[in-house]
This record gives C-alpha cells, structure tokens and sequence, in this order.
C-alpha cells in the first residue's frame, strides 16, 4: 500500500547567501587585522657616464665582481663565505677612512644577487656612500 502515490517530492536547495555573507566578514577581518611592514631602503645615487671627473677624489674601496660570482677588493681575491666577512673586508680595504666611497665594478654577466651582498655588506660596515662603476661608450672606428 503506498499512500503517498500522487505528491511530489520538491529536492533542497542550497542558499549561497549565508556562505556569501560569511566569507565577507572573514575577508573584511583578514584585511583589518594584516599588518604591513616596510622594508628599510638603501639610498644610492646612480652614477651618470658623461659626468666630468672631480678633481678631488675621496677614499675609495673598489669592489669588483665577475661573472663567477668572485669578488675582489682592491685588487685582493675576496672569497665569499658570508655578508659579514665580507663587511669586515671592505672595512679593512678601507684603511681606517671613516667614510669612504664603494665602487661596485660588476661585470655585465654577474648575477643581481652577487651586487647585493656588497650592498649590503657596506650598509653592514656603515658605509653609506656607494656607486657604480661605467664605461663610456667607444666611437665606432676609434
């Protein structure tokens, strides 16, 4: 005996409007409770190549760096083993000089990474004059 021959069964329905509602106020908490830090900059100024040549010159620490990922400071093989050492050899090849100016010869080749370990080695050593080293351009025929 089946009693309930002619009703039609009606299927449920999912409501999205409280799912809805929930994922905003977890999206309005998350937004209200990010905090944003801020990385500290280093100010450099980049050097112009067609710049007249000053007459004076300050002390300088050349800090060169190939396409190996070798460095040299002031013409003495540096081997890489940590930012620290480094920041300790370019105060040594600064001689004492309480300000001196680091220039940063890169080979064209050498990865961004190598470059930022003498930065950050110089802001390390409290160095915060650095520049980089150009080449002018040749006319062709010369």
């Amino acid at each position: 005996m089946n009693f309930r021959r002619g009703r039609f069964r009606e299927e449920p329905e999912i409501n999205f409007i409280p799912l809805i509602d929930v994922l905003l106020v977890v999206l309005i908490f998350l937004m209200a409770s990010t905090t944003y830090s801020k990385f500290t900059e280093l100010k450099i100024s980049l050097p112009e190549a067609d710049a007249e040549k000053q007459t004076t010159r300050p002390k300088e620490v050349n800090v060169g760096v190939d396409a190996a990922g070798k460095y040299a400071i002031n013409k003495q093989v540096f081997t890489f083993t940590t930012v620290a050492a480094l920041a300790q050899a370019l105060k040594d090849g600064a001689a004492g000089v309480a300000d001196p100016v680091i220039i940063i010869n890169a080979d064209a080749a050498a990865k961004h990474q190598d470059v930022v370990h003498v930065m950050e080695a110089a802001r390390l050593a409290q160095y915060p004059n650095i520049t980089f080293a150009t080449q002018t351009p040749t006319a062709p025929g010369k």
